[in-house]
This record gives C-alpha cells, structure tokens and sequence, in this order.
C-alpha cells in the first residue's frame, strides 16, 4: 500500500502523472524539486522504509539507455539496459538493490518518451543488427505495470523495429495486459527470475509463489509470448543437488520446451561496498555470509563450491533444452 507520493514540481502537471495519482485518492500527494531530495538524502533507515515506501514521480534527465554489463546478455552483440524505476516492490534478501540505494522507496520516471527516444536511436545507430534491450535490471519490470503502464507503452517500439529484441524480467505475476494484446511480439521475451519454492518463502519476500509463476508463464506461452528463464542466482545450501534437481524438472515439464526463447544461470556475486551495507541490515543472516569470500570488489561463493553448484545445475538444465537456449551468465 502507498501512503505518500512525492512528486516533482516540473511534472506535476502532465496528464501521465496525473493518471497515476487518480489510482490512490487516499494517499497524500508532496511536491518536491528533485526527486534526488527525498531519494538520496542521508540517514535514511532502508529496512523501515521497505515496510511502508513512498512513490516518487520524477522525470530522468540523461542516461536513459547504458551498455549492458560484459557477459549480459542472452546471444546478442549490442546489448543495452533502462531503468524507468528504481527499486522493487518485493524484498529479496540477496537483491543488490539494498546496498544500492540509501532508499526503499520507489522512484519512476514519468518521462516515458525520452526512454523510446533513446531505445530508437540506439536501433538505427546498429543498422540491420540485431540490438538487445534489458528491462528490470534496477526494478521489476512488471510488477507496478499496472500503475505505470510503460511496458504498454513501450512496446510499440519493438512492433515497428522487429530487429531489436525486449526482455522483460521480473518474478510478477501481473501479466494480464500482455494477455490482452492481441497482436503478440516475437522480440519481446518475457524473463521470469525463478527459485525453488523453499528459497522462495525464505529469501524472497512478498514475491509469488513458484507455482503461480509457472502459472502466469503458462499463460503467457499459450497466448504465445516467448518466454525467458532466468536462474539466477542459484544459491549454495546443504543438500542443494536434490532441491534443484526437483525444481528443474518442476520447471521444465510444466511449460513447452519449445517456446522456451532462452535460459540463464548464475551464481551469487556482489559488489563488495553493496554486500557491506547489507549485512549490517541482516547481520545474522547466513545466507549472506555463509561459503562466501571476497577479494577487492567483489563478494561470492568460493571458487571450487561455485564452479560444483554451477556445473551440477547446468547438467541439470541441459537435459531438458538446447545447447543453443542456454547461456550462462558471464559477469
């Protein structure tokens, strides 16, 4: 539930922001000049804020869309990403984003626009090459669509560019506008982040369940939406092998294999400032400590318990798909 929105004074007045705040008559509506006020300001307690954040709208003025991280990508050579929010609504206990950001509450960029232009002329600045868009690298991409309805507007622009591909990832359930469309986009790959059940009650909090995912997914490849499966991170625990195991073939044999566009593993890697700042909000949480090691920059498993987990998992997977669905992550 949102109880504040903060908006900017510059985009009080335009009809989007004006829509969004209709939905919420209840909810007390603040102005501020920049949204970086009340985003960045200091001494900010994240974990009280993530029980009840505040929407802030905003407009982005310049970075709109930045090369994708080396090894991100699922096949593509021009690969880039958006981020017309920042933060998520659920509250994963391994999500990069709580050291990210002094913040839990959510910023949208209103200025949807400035988003397509850039997306476009990233498209022709490549010609006839194919170029991969990522969406839900800073947020889910779904889960406030019924608010923000920018992936609504965003599709068109890969309607009138089918050499340029969208992926769309989230853990959401809230596909129903997709459902709605009738004219389904081969270039846009819904990307579902997927756990089993277990990691998902105790790490991934206020996300849908896995079956309801499978569900939505189900949905999705019936109504004929490429679909994207995404595991990562896979996390390292005591008898992890008969977990995944188990989850994989729950996966695999309640979707068609087919329509599957892509899959993805990883393993669990932050940066180090990031990992810092999350365990001082859960210093007692083990996931967060337990098998790890860290050098100058970086915190994840330690190299020989990362390279089983990885190879057990991809064994795993690589019984049910293609060599060519497949693409482990890099980064």
């Amino acid at each position: 539930m949102i109880e504040t929105i903060y908006v900017e004074q510059s985009c009080i007045g335009s009809d989007r922001v004006q829509t969004i705040i209709k939905r919420f008559p209840r909810t007390r509506i603040l102005e501020c000049e920049f949204y970086s006020q009340v985003f960045n300001r200091a001494g900010q307690n994240f974990r009280l804020q993530k029980k009840l954040p505040c929407l802030i709208l905003a407009q982005k003025h310049k970075g709109f869309v930045l090369p994708a991280p080396a090894g991100y990508g699922i096949g593509g050579k021009h690969n880039f990403y958006f981020s017309h929010m920042l933060n998520c609504l659920y509250d994963c206990r391994y999500c990069f984003l709580q050291g990210m950001y002094r913040s839990a509450n959510y910023v949208l960029f209103v200025n949807y626009e400035d988003f397509a232009t850039d997306i476009e002329r990233k498209i022709v600045e490549h010609g006839q090459d194919s170029v991969y868009f990522f969406s839900g690298y800073d947020c889910d991409s779904l889960a406030l669509e019924p608010v923000s309805r920018f992936v609504e507007f965003i599709l068109p622009v890969f309607a009138r560019n089918p050499q340029a591909y969208l992926e769309l990832r989230t853990k959401s359930t809230q596909v129903r506008q997709l459902l709605d469309i009738q004219a389904v986009l081969p270039n846009v790959i819904v990307a579902f982040s997927l756990s089993p059940e277990k990691i998902v009650q105790a790490f991934e909090i206020k996300t849908p369940s896995l079956q309801k995912r499978i569900s939505a997914m189900q949905k999705l490849q019936a109504k004929g939406w490429p679909i994207g499966l995404r595991f990562d991170p896979v996390l390292l625990f005591e008898n992890y092998e008969l977990t995944y195991k188990e989850f994989f073939h729950t996966v695999f044999t309640s979707l068609d294999i087919e329509k599957i566009h892509s899959v993805s593993l990883g393993g669990f890697r932050m940066p180090k400032h990031f990992h810092e700042k999350i365990l001082k909000l859960y210093p007692e949480e083990p996931l967060l400590s337990a098998g790890m090691q860290s050098d100058k920059s970086l915190v994840a498993y330690r190299p020989d318990d990362e390279k089983e987990l990885l190879a057990f998992c991809q064994a795993e997977i690589l019984k049910y798909i293609q060599p060519d669905q497949y693409f482990p992550c890099q980064y």
